[in-house]
């Protein structure tokens, strides 16, 4: 048994997310960590909100609330959502805990002590009308790398290209829409990312098996113009981590807070503190201190391509930096965009589909097979109705689903609610234990490498394997000349619902549960012989008839949603 930290990228407080922001870094995690649980290995899978900065204070402004209590309303928010689709974190934290502000300080502090941060008397926007200056991502405009209106301050989202808010053309503020903006003089911290560069450089050039999506926008961040830059990690805002150590404040900081960017990768180890703190485990050190026990640990990172260069340069510069014995991540599973029917997502056009609608016409399984099977790993992927639609009648209904029913529905007919006893093995059986065998072993292949739309593909090809062999064997036939010979073939068809129930079960949960329940099982063994594991169940182990697993969607439905979650021309 080994053991795994997994992380996913969290996601900020302000509202409900898209399908595009659900798959580019929670679901992926979710599939992995739960594969490796079903291969018997220890896991700890982290994830948490980020409450700070920009985003929280303007949307608890919106909402017309004080900003802590409208994150605290937005935690249990995602939480529900996350519940329900199936997202078994081991602990689902907040960046607003006091493990991450005590632990945002301490590295501050460590930092400092190694030369690492230096202070800058830097001209920054200062609103007038708002009568408060303007940190990055309260600024927006133009991009001038791209064009893009929606740039904000620090970074474009649409290249990703780093921008100073001085960069941006026609800027103005998030907060009222004013142009009435000049510069004024403030004082701030900056990480020193440019002394990290050299051992940041050896760093990712030793992860040869990271994806060229993370390690291209990597590389591109360290030597692109100037190479890396010194980044600013303090902002003049209300609500973040104070920028104080031991309840002192660092002088010249006063009323300041740590920038967003800075504390919120911090949580990932805060939140095994959270973790502790909940009494869900005894020791996070050993997942994170080197010293303790974490060098045993491997640590994958999933996100979406705009989080790389934070968690590629500005977290590692912080744990390297500080000279301290901290687990750094082994790999770091990046992923494109998803598009939405022909644009993209638009929360203030109410385009596209988000978390809580999702589940509200569907139950979880459906959306995470399509987003799983369809995700942005190499491009950018684009959600269409109509493929949705195709993807769930094909694959769940038609051929995951069908074999359920026809299985269970023929054997309780024709043998009773029990697997029968009688006959034997032939060749065809035979055949089809080898043939599984080198597919669960391409499928694992694929899992292990975190190959996810490939997983997918190799785990429908199981499904369809068994397909074919009902469809060959045709106990429905064979039962009029042979009984004997139609028990033994709806043995090993029972069986196969079994071994799908445990490759499916990191994709698909809740059919998982459905098709063992019905079986009466509670044997999840990871098929390492697929041979032994199409007989666990024996002659006379008793099973019920589920309902439906997967019902078909209709056209008048995939219409209606279509039009529905279409947005505001």
């Amino acid at each position: 048994m080994a053991r795994y930290l997994i992380t996913s990228a969290i996601p900020y407080i302000n509202g409900i997310k898209h399908l595009g922001n659900l798959v580019g870094s929670q679901l992926p995690a979710d599939l992995h960590a739960r594969y490796l649980r079903g291969r018997g290995h220890e896991v700890l899978f982290l994830c948490a909100t980020d409450e700070h900065g920009t985003p929280a204070e303007l949307a608890a402004a919106r909402a017309g609330k004080p900003v802590a209590e409208y994150c605290a309303e937005m935690h249990a928010v995602q939480a529900r959502l996350s519940e329900g689709f199936r997202l078994s974190f081991d602990h689902f934290g907040r960046s607003s805990s006091p493990q991450n502000h005590r632990l945002t300080q301490h590295f501050a502090l460590r930092l400092a002590e190694a030369g690492l941060i230096r202070e800058v008397v830097e001209r920054q926007m200062y609103s007038v009308a708002d009568g408060r200056f303007l940190p990055d991502r309260y600024i927006e405009g133009t991009c001038p790398n791209c064009g893009f209106d929606g740039a904000r301050g620090d970074q474009c989202d649409n290249c990703t290209k780093q921008l100073d808010p001085t960069d941006l053309i026609n800027p103005r503020s998030a907060v009222s829409g004013s142009t009435d903006l000049e510069l004024r003089e403030t004082r701030h911290l900056y990480l020193r990312q440019s002394a990290m560069r050299a051992r940041l450089a050896e760093w990712i050039d030793s992860k040869a098996d990271w994806p060229v999506l993370t390690t291209s926008i990597a590389r591109k961040w360290l030597n692109d113009g100037e190479g890396l830059q010194d980044r600013g990690i303090t902002r003049d805002l209300d609500w973040g981590v104070p920028v104080q150590f031991a309840g002192a404040p660092w002088t010249g900081m006063e009323g300041k807070v740590f920038y967003v960017w800075f504390d919120a990768p911090i949580e990932y180890i805060a939140c095994a503190q959270e973790w502790v703190a909940a009494g869900k485990g005894g020791d996070w050190e050993r997942w994170w201190r080197t010293d303790r026990g974490a060098g045993d640990v491997t640590y994958v990172q999933f996100m979406g391509k705009d989080n790389v260069p934070f968690h590629t340069l500005s977290f590692p510069s912080t744990i390297i930096g500080s000279g301290e014995p901290w687990k750094l991540v082994d790999f770091i599973k990046s992923f494109n965009y998803l598009n939405y029917d022909g644009g993209q997502f638009s929360t203030s056009r109410g385009r596209g589909v988000f978390m809580d609608q999702a589940l509200a016409i569907l139950p979880a399984d459906y959306w995470r097979w399509w987003l799983l099977s369809h995700a942005p790993e190499n491009s950018d992927a684009e959600f269409t109705w109509e493929n949705f639609q195709a993807s769930v009648n094909k694959d769940l209904a038609d051929v995951l689903g069908n074999l359920v029913s026809r299985v269970t529905k023929f054997c309780r007919a024709k043998f009773g609610e029990a697997v029968p006893a009688g006959g034997a093995w032939g060749g065809r059986e035979a055949a089809l234990a080898v043939d599984l065998g080198a597919r669960v072993r391409a499928y694992e292949a694929q899992m292990d490498a975190i190959e996810v739309r490939k997983a997918a593909a190799e785990l429908r090809a199981i499904w369809v394997a068994g397909n074919e062999y009902l469809q060959a064997a045709a106990p429905w036939s064979v039962v009029k000349s042979d009984p004997a010979v139609a028990a033994a073939q709806v043995r090993v068809a029972l069986n196969l619902i079994r071994l799908y129930a445990v490759l499916s079960r990191p994709f698909l949960p809740d059919a998982a549960e459905a098709m063992m329940a019905a079986l009466g099982c509670t044997d999840w063994a990871w098929p390492a012989d697929v041979g032994a594991a199409l007989a666990v169940l024996p002659a006379g182990h008793p099973f019920v008839t589920p309902e439906v697993l997967f019902r078909k969607i209709t056209d008048e439905e995939r219409a209606d949603w279509q039009a529905r979650f279409a947005g505001r021309r």
